[in-house]
């Protein structure tokens, strides 16, 4: 995973070689209140989850 350029982006490469080889690379814009720092990942059954925190956001106090 790695963050690119000016905004938050998310790649997520990989490869399989069983009979034909295959690469993928994917890319993800991410939040700007995204943790990239604090990213997760696992397989499980060929299933990739990515888990990213978020920043919480204050409400703002509007009076009137």
């Amino acid at each position: 995973m790695e963050e690119e350029g000016e905004g938050r982006v998310l790649r997520i490469s990989n490869e399989r070689s069983r009979d034909e080889e295959e690469k993928r690379n994917d890319r993800f814009q991410l939040l700007e209140n995204a943790k990239v720092d604090q990213a997760k990942a696992s397989m499980e059954n060929g299933i990739l989850t990515v888990t990213v925190a978020k920043e919480e956001v204050k409400p703002v106090e509007i009076s009137g």
